[in-house]
C-alpha cells in the first residue's frame, strides 16, 4: 500500500504530516510513501531530505490519491475531490463539530480516522495528536508571554542594581499547562498555577511552580477520568482565586479547553484590576478563549495598558518539531494499523482504540463511537436487589481495616519490647542507638522535602554514600563474633548494590542528555 503525504491547504500553514525520520520508520512498515513536492517547505524540510528517506516526490494529484492519505488538517473541497473511494484518510477532522463533513467521507467510501478522537486511555498516549499541540502551545505561550512582557522573567543581580523576577500565574494544571510552567520556570520566573484537581498539585509542584491551594474551588475526578462539572460555590471560589492571582502576576497563562470550547476563567474586571504591562497569553483562543476580552488569532491592548495574546497558531510558529512530533503520532498510529509489518493496513473495529478514531467506515458514519472504560476511579457499585435499609445503613459506616489494626497492635508490641530491651542496654550501645534514630528522622525529613523531579538524581548521588558502610563492613569482617562477621557480609553485599546501581542510574540518565540518545 502507498501513503500519501499532501501539502497542508490552509493558508499559512507551516506543517506538514511528516519528516525524513518518519518517513523511514513508514518504509520499515513495508509501505510505499509518497510526499507531495514543497510539502515541507514551510518547515525547513526541502524535498531531497524526504528522497534520501526513501520517499518519492509527487505532485498534487498523486499525494491524495494515495492508498492512505496522512494530512493534519481536514481536506478542503478540492482535495476531497481528489480521494480515491476505499482509500483511508488519517486527520484532525473535528467530527464533534463538521459532521457534515464526516457524512460526505462516508458517502464517497473513505474509512475517515481522526487524530482528535484519540480515546484517553493510556494505550493510545502516543497517537494523541492533542497533547502534542497542547505541548508545544504551552511551551511556545511563554515565548510569546517574555516577548511581548516589557521586563526579564529572570531576576537578576547587577552592579546597577537588581530586578525582581516576573510572576506568572498559570490557570490549568493540564498539558499545555505543565508545559508552560517548565518553561516560565526555565526562564527563572516566579510560577504560580491552579487546578480544580487537586491531584494535579503534586504534578505542578514537580515542575517547579507553587501550586495554589483552594479546598473550596477544587472538586474530585468523577468516575469516567475527567473533572465533573463546578457547583456555583466552587466557581464563586475559583473566580475569587483568579481575581486575587491574576492581580499580582505579571503574566497570565489560561489553558482550559473543554472538548473545543473554552470556560471564561479571567473576566474583564479581573483584567482591568491588572497592572499596566501585565501579558494573558489565552491559549485556549481556538475555542473561544478564557479571558473575556480575548479576540482568537489577534493581540489585544486594553486601555488599561494589559496585552491580551490571542494566537491560535502556537504549534505552527515551531514547525520543524511540532511537525516531527505529530509525524511521529501518525506513525505510530500506522503501527497499530500493521501489525504484521507487511505494508497493508487493518482496520480492526475490535480494537477500542481504532474503533474510537474511526467516524466513516463502509459508507456507514461511525460517530460517535461507543463509550470507552476508563478505570480513573472506581465505578459505583449498584444496589443489590435484597439489601435492606439497615444493612445499607451498616456498610455506610467507615470500616477499620483488619490489616490497619493487625499494623498497628504489632508496632506497640514492637515498641514495647525495644523499651525493655533498651533499659538493660549498654550506655555505648544507647549513644550509637540514638545516633542512628536521629539519622533516620534528619534523613527522612530532609528527602521528603525534596521536589518530586530532583528524586531521580538525588537517588544516584546519595547511594554513594553506601560506599561508608561498605568500608565499615569490610573493616568488620576479621571480628572473632560469628554474628558480627555474618551481619558485616549481609551489609557489604547490599551496600555494594547500592553503590554501583547508584552509578548505574547516573550513567543511564546521562546517556539521555546526549545528543542522539
Amino acid at each position: 500500500m502507498r501513503i500519501s503525504i499532501p501539502q497542508e491547504s490552509r493558508p499559512g500553514e507551516t506543517l506538514v504530516a511528516a519528516t525524513p525520520r518518519t518517513v523511514e520508520q513508514l518504509v520499515r512498515l513495508g509501505y510505499d510513501v509518497t510526499v507531495e513536492a514543497g510539502a515541507g517547505a514551510a518547515a525547513n524540510v526541502p524535498d531531497a531530505a524526504y528522497e534520501a528517506a526513501g520517499a518519492r516526490i509527487g505532485d498534487r494529484l498523486e499525494a491524495l490519491s494515495g492508498d492512505i492519505v496522512a494530512m493534519l488538517g481536514a481536506p478542503d473541497a478540492d482535495a476531497f475531490s481528489q480521494l480515491t473511494p476505499g482509500a483511508i484518510l488519517v486527520g484532525m477532522l473535528a467530527p464533534h463539530g463538521r459532521p457534515e463533513l464526516i457524512d460526505a467521507l462516508a458517502e464517497r467510501g473513505i474509512t475517515a480516522l481522526s487524530l482528535d478522537a484519540v480515546p484517553r486511555i493510556s494505550r493510545a498516549q502516543s497517537l494523541d495528536v492533542l497533547s502534542t499541540l497542547s505541548n508545544v502551545a504551552g511551551y511556545r505561550g511563554v515565548i510569546e508571554a517574555a516577548e511581548a512582557y516589557g521586563g526579564m522573567f529572570a531576576g537578576q543581580v547587577t552592579a546597577a542594581g537588581k530586578t525582581a523576577p516576573a510572576s506568572v500565574f498559570v490557570v490549568g494544571g493540564g498539558v499545555a499547562g505543565l508545559a508552560a510552567i517548565g518553561a516560565a520556570v526555565s526562564l527563572g520566573a516566579q510560577v504560580r498555577a491552579f487546578d480544580v484537581r487537586p491531584e494535579a498539585g503534586e504534578q505542578i509542584e514537580s515542575m517547579g511552580a507553587t501550586f495554589v491551594h483552594a479546598a473550596a474551588a477544587q472538586q474530585a475526578v468523577s468516575q469516567d477520568g475527567y473533572a465533573s462539572e463546578l457547583t456555583a460555590e466552587q466557581e464563586r471560589h475559583t473566580r475569587e482565586l483568579y481575581a486575587q492571582e491574576s492581580a499580582r502576576a505579571d503574566v497570565v497563562i489560561t489553558t482550559a479547553l473543554v472538548r473545543g470550547s473554552a470556560p471564561v476563567t479571567i473576566t474583564a474586571e479581573m483584567v482591568a484590576a491588572m497592572r499596566p504591562g501585565s501579558v494573558i497569553v489565552d491559549l485556549a483562543a481556538s475555542g473561544g478563549g478564557n479571558c473575556e476580552l480575548t479576540v482568537p488569532g489577534e493581540r489585544v491592548v486594553t486601555p488599561g495598558g494589559v496585552v491580551i495574546l490571542g494566537w491560535t497558531d502556537l504549534p505552527s510558529r515551531m514547525p520543524q518539531h511540532t511537525s516531527q512530533l505529530l509525524g511521529t503520532n501518525i506513525v505510530n498510529l500506522v503501527k497499530l494499523l500493521t501489525p504484521s509489518k507487511d505494508g497493508h493496513a487493518v482496520i480492526d473495529l475490535e480494537d477500542p482504540v481504532v474503533r474510537g478514531m474511526t467516524v466513516a467506515h463502509d459508507r456507514a458514519v461511525l460517530w460517535p463511537p461507543p463509550p470507552v472504560h476508563v478505570s480513573a476511579a472506581p465505578a459505583a457499585t449498584p444496589d443489590g436487589a435484597g439489601v435492606d435499609a439497615q444493612q445499607a445503613g451498616a456498610s455506610a459506616v467507615p470500616r477499620v481495616p483488619t490489616t490497619s489494626r493487625r499494623g498497628a497492635w504489632l508496632a506497640g508490641v514492637g515498641a514495647a519490647a525495644l523499651a525493655v530491651a533498651l533499659a538493660f542496654a549498654s550506655p555505648a550501645f544507647l549513644a550509637m542507638f540514638t545516633v542512628f534514630v536521629l539519622a533516620v528522622v534528619i534523613g527522612y525529613y530532609v528527602i521528603s522535602n525534596v521536589s518530586h523531579s530532583l528524586h531521580t538524581p538525588l537517588m544516584s548521588q546519595t547511594n554513594a554514600i553506601s560506599g561508608i558502610i561498605l568500608i565499615g563492613a569490610l573493616l568488620q569482617l576479621g571480628s572473632s563474633s560469628a554474628v558480627v562477621t555474618s551481619l558485616a557480609v549481609i551489609a557489604a553485599a547490599v551496600a555494594s548494590v547500592n553503590v554501583f546501581g547508584g552509578f548505574l542510574v547516573t550513567y543511564r540518565m546521562l546517556g539521555m542528555f546526549q545528543k542522539g540518545a
